[in-house]
């Protein structure tokens, strides 16, 4: 495995930010669609956010933005398994693999990644917590509002933060029926995941109803859709917003930023650990 040394430093309250690169192995991703679909050119920025300081980096291969279509077992792990190989033989980086594929999981982990990402929360593929707990790996499990299909079509909370609260606790339980260790356990809002305009703000601001509960809290609002609305910007341009809500996310309990641009957020994260009395 090639978690940090400083891995467990997550479960400390005062402990420094994670900087988690996105590296989209897709045709069809919000914001870098194509540009990484083959294996040399994911594999180059991988190692090129490395070393802009990215602490993780997270390996897809089927786009979860809104109204993506499915992807196939086999074309997901074509994408993704020859880039993971390649990235373990060039550097000890911690990598993720954001699935919700329990056979995906499974043999990434096998192929060299460390954590699974999954934003069904475990949800999607039953067997997904078999591999978590069998593997012994990290996994972060994320709130979501149906599938990415459909998570958009007029979502609606009566208390956003209080429903969030309450599939936590209920996930939780769920990987500890299941054998997941708790020192395992991340915890994604899921921005932009079946999320109505004002309630991605909402869960910035009460982040720590999330972090309450004692778990680790991964963000990533790198780009999304929330702060090109309210600024009118396309998503090439959305480089402040992004790190107003990445300060935001680490000033109210995040420990992982899940972002694009790594030494730009690297540089936040330093600054809003510094704040946070992290000197």
């Amino acid at each position: 495995m090639a978690l940090p040394s400083n891995w467990q430093n997550l479960h400390i309250a005062n402990s420094p930010t994670f900087i988690m690169g996105i590296l989209n192995v897709t045709p069809d991703s919000f914001s870098d669609g194509g540009q990484f679909i083959k294996t040399d050119l994911a594999v180059k920025h991988a190692l090129q956010m490395i070393e802009e300081g990215a602490d993780i980096i997270d390996v897809g291969g089927e786009s979860t933005r809104p109204g993506a279509e499915p992807v196939s077992l086999e074309d997901e792990l074509q994408r993704v398994i020859p880039v993971i190989e390649s990235i373990r033989t060039q550097s000890d980086v911690c990598i993720s693999i954001d699935t919700t594929k329990a056979d995906v999981a499974e043999k990434a982990i096998t192929s060299g990644a460390d954590i699974i990402n999954d934003i069904s929360g475990l949800q999607f593929d039953n067997r997904m917590k078999d591999v978590a707990s069998s593997m012994e790996v990290p996994v972060i499990i994320m709130h979501i509002n149906g599938p990415p299909g459909d998570m958009q079509k007029n979502p609606h909370y009566d208390d956003l933060m209080q429903e969030m609260v309450v599939y936590f606790k209920e996930r939780v339980e769920f990987c500890h029926r299941n054998g997941i260790k708790k020192e395992n356990i991340i915890l994604d809002p899921g921005i932009g995941f079946g999320k109505r305009l004002q309630d991605n703000f909402e869960l910035l601001r009460e982040l720590n109803k999330i972090k309450n509960l004692g778990f680790p809290i991964l963000t990533g609002p790198s780009r999304k859709s929330f702060i090109g609305i309210t600024l009118n910007l396309p998503v090439e341009d959305r480089l402040e917003g992004t790190t107003v809500s990445v300060t935001a996310s680490i000033l109210n309990g995040a420990k992982i930023i899940r972002v694009h641009d790594i030494k730009e957020m690297k540089r936040a994260a330093t600054i809003a650990d510094e704040i946070r009395g992290l000197a």
